[in-house]
């Protein structure tokens, strides 16, 4: 099964839909991951496009005209100050346009509160066939992959799913043994990226600032990425890759082309590993068989 990639919003912040379309599509991604949710940042740029008529239309159109599919909408998040009801006309505008997916993070340290808000999230998504993939980031509520299946456990919705960024997932200690003990149908997409191996303290800058302007391309870091994507099933891949450096050296056009070209050289060599395993595997069976 040939992987699917996506290009994810984060990858080339604040450049608006149809440009991040026209520029997945040039690069050669199955998808887009569109952000229509407001982060409610100072100076952020908003593509509210279930508020947005006009600006619906020309994504449907870019959609269309560039041969290109959205896969997911983001960020669903969870917190005190945020009511999640308010997500619904994007997960409608979102599902109209042909998304299958929402990414979703909690925020919150309260448990009981975070259990009934992302089952509010996963029952609005499941009004429009979306599924629902909660994300563990290290510094947010759920910090990793334990505490992340303990919501899925607790809330219990079929269109829920777990979401494994590489990055998060090794700053959070998980490893590709953690990650093969998980049923594999409780994963839904993978967001790839490559980071430095050292895991700096949650007080150091540099744990926010490599996640958000600071990460690498697949291959050039020290994260075991062949050993996470082996441990998990063969889904659709969301390249979420910002690097301001990068940005500015190769614009925005050069810098996705290079995330997806690493990206395909990891998976041609995990595509070898897999076939050398399997070889080894058959040769075991033979010998047995002789025996």
């Amino acid at each position: 099964m040939t992987r699917k990639f996506s290009l994810a919003y984060l990858t080339i912040p604040g450049t608006s839909p149809v440009d991040q379309i026209k520029i997945a599509a040039e690069a050669g991604y199955d998808f887009v991951s569109l952000r229509p949710i407001p982060m409610h940042l100072p100076n952020e740029p908003l593509y509210q496009f279930d508020l947005d008529k006009k600006l619906f239309r020309e994504i449907r159109t870019a959609l269309t005209e560039n041969g290109i599919k959205l896969m997911d909408i983001e960020l669903a998040r969870v917190r005190e100050d945020l009511n999640v009801y308010d997500y619904e006309s994007a997960f409608a505008a979102g599902a109209e346009l042909g998304a299958t997916d929402v990414l979703s993070s909690i925020w919150s340290k309260d448990k009981e509160f975070s259990f009934r808000e992302f089952e509010k999230i996963c029952d609005l998504a499941a009004k429009y066939n979306l599924k629902v993939n909660l994300e563990f980031v290290t510094f947010s509520g759920i910090t990793g992959l334990k505490d992340a299946l303990e919501v899925l456990d607790r809330v219990d919705r079929p269109n829920a799913y777990l979401m494994v960024d590489t990055l998060h997932a090794h700053r959070s200690n998980v490893s590709p043994a953690d990650l093969d003990k998980v049923d594999k149908k409780r994963f839904g997409f993978i967001h790839l990226c490559d980071g430095p191996g050292e895991i700096p303290s949650l007080e150091d800058p540099s744990m926010i600032g490599v996640a958000r302007e600071g990460r690498l391309y697949a291959g050039e870091g020290e994260i075991d990425l062949k050993g996470m994507l082996l441990a998990m099933p063969n889904n659709p891949i969301s390249i979420e890759l910002p690097n301001s450096k990068e940005m500015e050296l190769r614009g925005a056009a050069g810098h996705v082309a290079r995330c997806i070209l690493t990206a395909k050289l990891l998976m041609a060599d995990i595509e070898q590993l897999e076939v050398t395993s399997s070889g080894n595997n058959n040769e075991e069976e033979i010998e047995c068989l002789s025996v």
